[in-house]
């Protein structure tokens, strides 16, 4: 790829900032006023996957109102961080966002499943060839030529147009679920087997597709859209699936103009799984303490209204039940 030093440097920058930013969100309860009917006290950690950070930030604020003395601290990183802090016991709760691989089982990995969203993939808003993206999509062996094979070096290879703009492609140099799932759709197995330029985080993945015309990327789905207008980011778009392959983005596959068709989608299972994916808490070992063990059981009853409106899809209730009985 054809990038220069200060680009290079740029999207860093921009991917700490916003990786400095996520992390720096640890809260305390000491602005609430005192009221609530919670007797527990106490203090719960979590860290991890970025696709499971916001939800679990409005968890946390939730919770620490209803149990005044409860402080829930959370922290980002990528879930390979989120399942090693974990395992280590450094946090109570690590925030996991891909399949429990046999060796972590053997390592003593716990898990519960607490929500669903996906990947997707992103470009700019201004990309040179949004209107045939638009009109046509991208199948999966399209997505395979770019990010694995890297066969499709150009947007006109990539719509079958005339068009040699160059494209770019961002991937995320932090071990995470997104880029395994995003992986393991185009038949590929590890997140190592996608090429790009490497971005800590997925805000540093957005921001540098938002600054890259030609750039492509792919990121969770609270990354892409807004909480308050459901509408995506300012300079961010979504590459429609052709998921019948036909050339064109029928009406069933066009469910990408705000955060609530795309989680209907999910929920309907029109969007490919994965992508689309089961959002994991993990510990080492079944929880003993009573105040995480609380908060888990909370998570899945009371605080299952929160995951729609933080952009996410609610786990179905007959999975709810299962999971509740990892807890006895």
């Amino acid at each position: 790829m054809k990038w220069g030093n200060y680009i290079i440097f740029f999207v860093v920058i921009t991917g700490l900032t916003g990786l400095m930013w996520l992390c720096s969100c640890n809260r305390s309860g000491n602005n609430h006023d005192g009221s609530g009917a919670g007797t527990l006290k106490g203090k719960i950690t979590l860290s991890g996957a970025f696709a499971l950070y916001p939800l679990t930030v409005k968890w946390a604020e939730e919770f620490e109102k209803l149990h005044p003395r409860v402080i829930v601290n959370v922290s980002a990183g990528g879930a390979g961080k989120g399942m090693t802090d974990a395992l280590s016991k450094m946090v109570d709760l690590g925030m996991y966002s891909k399949s429990i691989s046999p060796e972590e089982k053997a390592k003593g990995a716990w898990w519960i499943a607490v929500a669903m969203d996906a990947v997707l993939p992103t470009i700019n808003a201004n990309n040179p060839v949004l209107a045939d993206l638009k009109k046509k999509g991208l199948t999966r062996q399209k997505f395979y030529d770019i990010f694995i094979s890297g066969k499709i070096k150009t947007w006109g290879e990539a719509v079958s147009t005339s068009s040699s703009v160059e494209l770019y492609v961002y991937t995320r140099s932090d071990a995470c679920g997104a880029g395994e799932m995003w992986a393991k759709y185009m038949n590929g197995k590890h997140q190592e087997d996608l090429q790009g330029l490497g971005v800590n985080g997925d805000p540093g993945v957005a921001d540098a597709v938002r600054r890259t015309p030609e750039g492509i990327g792919y990121n969770n789905l609270c990354f892409i859209y807004e909480m308050s207008t459901r509408k995506a980011y300012t300079g961010l778009d979504v590459v429609p699936i052709d998921l019948n392959e036909n050339g064109i983005v029928d009406p069933f596959e066009d469910f990408y103009g705000d955060m609530d068709q795309v989680i209907q989608a999910i929920n309907d299972g029109k969007y490919p799984s994965p992508p689309a994916r089961d959002l994991y808490f993990v510990s080492g070992g079944k929880p003993t303490d009573k105040l995480v063990q609380t908060f888990l059981k909370w998570i899945l009853t009371d605080g299952q209204k929160y995951v729609h409106e933080a952009g996410y899809v609610m786990i179905k209730p007959e999975q709810v039940v299962k999971e509740l009985q990892k807890l006895n």
